[in-house]
């Protein structure tokens, strides 16, 4: 019965929304919402990843958008759930130009929270299931062509006397995600990157590198991972599961080809990217470009005095392997991240003599009490079991607006820090400077902000806290002699090996690098939401900045993020270059004004 009335609230409100959007009935439309809303659309009014917060900004784009949008055939898909005062709801839409799916959050009867979202496009839906392609012409015919042959046949056109309709550069991950995207879409794209393989970035990482997430949360679109595979994949199993996936998919990929230079030709909107392929130099022409080279920028190494002349290694974390060679030798790792912890570990392990050097404090969570309190929730076998789809999933980290998110996230962060207290007790007693977030909001709003500034637990803290690894904190390099380092308190450390795990610039730096320092500029900054923490200055956006939708320069797009983020977010910026393929309407609304506060460059 409780149930019944749930589904019945949820009905009602659904009917009252759809007769005030299907009349044009802007002030209907906000009687259906609390004074303190926030409706998140991704594509489906918008044509843009955007977060409307309050009744005035809905009205704003209700009055742009409305008529051109058409929304319509609203139902309930699924039971409704009660949360406490709050009834969640999936629900499923059309609009002129697409099928969608939204999520509700009813409070008191009005719209708390409502997120829309378009998941394909009218008459170009992707081929699966009944509409997948034969395969082979039955029948008997002279001069058959196979597929391998087809194939082949198409491959050498690529670039040569096919150009592509989107060049991605950088085929890690986030790069294949999309072109697998585009490739069930029908537009065609081809990936290079200046490795030989797929998977080559993960191989040539140091030994010991593993994903700090679990397997529930890291598929790839399309292909999910076996239901044997590890929780934690290790980087070359990772490597080796991109090369597959990209043979698997058919997608169309350049190794061992390095983006020299691009420029926009603003007459024709064609981009012109100068590409060296196994030693030779070509020009390729493309429509859209997506830089998918990850989420950060150049690595970052500090400008020490007396650098020059030390007799020692040194080297920036991402040059950083093994440590097998270093056992008995005193090593140095400057920072205090995730890869600053995994090197001193596997140094530790190796027998090395090793120092933690913390400039800053970080914040640190343990991997089980992640997949309990966060992950586990809709990441895991539990969740499966309970009906949640990793596609859901998806949908339901997307159905949260930031800054709802960060109310939760405060909460959540509350509750971890007393279940794991004698964890954090131990890591502070070893002088180990500790935060969870500016504003107490923890890892999720920190990644979201900066991108850095956290370690997320699978034993090396462990080490820190007992001593074995050893840790200044905080501390600053005042000098590097040809043996040792001096720390700006005036004491002295003996050093063979100096690793600065000291993070990477900007994303938007690949922008300046590739293209142009205007460029750059014209586009701004990439990542973060404006919230005026560090390194991540206001004004607020509420959404990542420049990533998965337009940008302010024509047909340049950016597209990164982790696994999940890779995985979810290229369905719609696939979608918003396949609506442009088929030269279909896609007007833009609620673009970020730029912003860039001094040097793009000089933005850490």
């Amino acid at each position: 019965m409780q149930q019944d009335n749930a589904q019945a609230r949820v009905q009602a409100w659904l009917e009252q929304f759809d007769r005030a959007l299907s009349g044009a009935d802007t002030r209907g439309v906000l009687a259906c919402f609390d004074e303190a809303c926030f409706w998140r659309d991704i594509l489906a009014f918008s044509w843009n990843l955007i977060t409307l917060e309050g009744r005035s900004a809905i009205a704003d784009m209700l009055e742009a958008r409305l008529t051109q949008v058409s929304p319509g055939a609203w139902q309930i898909d699924g039971a409704v759930r009660e949360n406490g005062e709050v009834l969640e709801a999936w629900l499923s839409f059309a609009t002129a130009q697409g099928r969608g799916i939204a999520h509700l959050r009813l409070r008191q009867g009005k719209a708390w929270t409502l997120l829309t979202t378009l998941q394909g496009l009218h008459g170009h839906e992707e081929p699966h299931a009944e509409t997948r392609p034969l395969g082979v012409a039955h029948g008997v015919h002279r001069d058959r062509q196979t597929w391998l042959e087809a194939r082949e046949q198409r491959r050498q056109r690529l670039g040569e006397t096919d150009a592509p309709y989107v060049l991605i550069v950088g085929g890690g991950q986030g790069g294949i995600a999309l072109a697998a995207r585009f490739k069930r879409l029908g537009v065609p794209a081809l990936v290079i990157d200046r490795n030989p393989k797929a998977g080559d970035a993960w191989r040539q990482r140091y030994k010991s590198l593993c994903l700090h997430d679990p397997v529930w949360y890291d598929h790839l679109p399309y292909l999910p991972f076996p239901d044997h595979w590890p929780v934690f994949t290790p980087k070359d199993k990772m490597g080796d599961w991109l090369e597959a996936y990209v043979s698997i998919m058919e997608i169309d990929y350049w190794g061992s080809t390095r983006c020299e230079a691009a420029r926009y030709d603003a007459a024709s909107g064609t981009w012109e990217v100068q590409v060296t392929r196994e030693g030779r130099a070509l020009n390729l022409k493309a429509r859209h470009l997506v830089l998918a080279t990850g989420m950060s920028g150049m690595p970052q190494v500090p400008q020490l005095p007396g650098a020059q002349g030390f007799e020692g290694e040194q080297m920036h974390s991402s040059a950083y392997r093994s440590g097998a060679a270093y056992a008995g030798k005193q090593c140095i790792v400057v920072g205090s991240n995730n890869s600053a912890h995994d090197i001193c570990a596997d140094l530790w392990e190796h027998e090395a003599q090793v120092t933690m050097l913390q400039r800053s404090s970080t914040l640190v969570a343990r991997s089980d009490t992640l997949m309990e309190t966060g992950w586990g929730k809709l990441f895991s076998e539990k969740a499966l079991r309970a009906g949640i789809t990793t596609e859901r999933a998806d949908l339901t980290l997307a159905s949260m607006p930031i800054r709802v998110m960060e109310t939760m996230q405060k909460n959540l962060w509350r509750e971890i820090r007393q279940r794991d207290a004698a964890f954090y007790e131990r890591l502070s007693k070893a002088g180990f400077l500790l935060d969870f977030g500016e504003d107490e909001t923890g890892l999720s709003l920190k990644y979201l902000r900066r991108g850095s500034g956290y370690y997320i637990d699978v034993g090396a803290s462990e080490l820190v806290a007992d001593g074995r690894i050893a840790l200044r904190s905080p501390v600053q390099i005042r000098q590097i002699r040809p043996r040792s380092v001096v720390l700006d308190d005036g004491s002295e450390l003996p050093a063979d090996l100096i690793v600065y795990a000291t993070g990477f610039g900007p994303m938007s730096e690949w922008a300046e690098k590739l293209i142009s320092r205007e460029v750059a500029d014209q586009v701004g900054l990439v990542w973060g939401m404006g919230s005026g923490t560090t390194r991540d200055p206001g004004p607020w956006e509420g959404e990542l900045r420049n990533m998965w939708k337009p940008t302010a320069h024509p047909a340049l797009w950016f597209h990164g993020g982790n696994l999940q983020q890779s995985r979810s977010y290229s369905l719609y910026l696939a979608l918003q270059i396949k609506a442009r393929y088929e030269s279909l309407p896609t007007p833009v609304y609620g673009q970020a004004p730029v912003h860039h506060p001094g040097s793009v460059s000089s933005q850490q």
